[in-house]
């Protein structure tokens, strides 16, 4: 079990998402729980990290739960999603190659896509806070 905690960011409708350098799917912006860090923690951290800025008001979303998408089959992903803003534009840092915000229906229609991610775009949809 992989334990992550991710930022739902939304912005014109459309859910900020980002991309490792060298993979080709999109991901929610955040990262693993080290050991003995909180989610919340750990979100800070991450975003810090991949985006280069803060992060505000702050709510839990849900845990999201789903096959972890290029870990070996079988692998499942916990993942802890936050609804939060941004103190700054986003800058992709680290390991992160590019940032982009899609609609549901746009991110569907990727050749790849993270399940956990999918079920985060399908419940702010079903909240009416992004577009399909």
């Amino acid at each position: 079990m992989i334990r992550t905690a991710a930022l739902a960011h939304v912005r014109d409708r459309r859910l900020l998402q980002t991309r490792s350098a060298g993979k080709d799917v999109f991901y929610m912006a955040g990262g693993k729980i080290d050991p003995g860090e909180t989610p919340e923690v750990a979100l800070h951290r991450e975003i810090r990290e991949e985006l280069g800025v803060g992060t505000t008001a702050v709510s839990r979303l849900g845990i999201f739960e789903a096959e972890a998408y290029g870990h070996a089959p079988g692998t499942r992903l916990h993942m802890t999603a936050f609804l939060g803003e941004l103190t700054d534009d986003p800058t992709p840092s680290g390991e992160i190659a590019e940032l982009r915000w899609f609609t549901l229906g746009e991110y569907r229609a990727m050749p790849h896509v993270a399940l956990g991610s999918l079920l985060v775009f399908e419940r702010l949809h079903e909240l009416g806070l992004i577009d399909e």
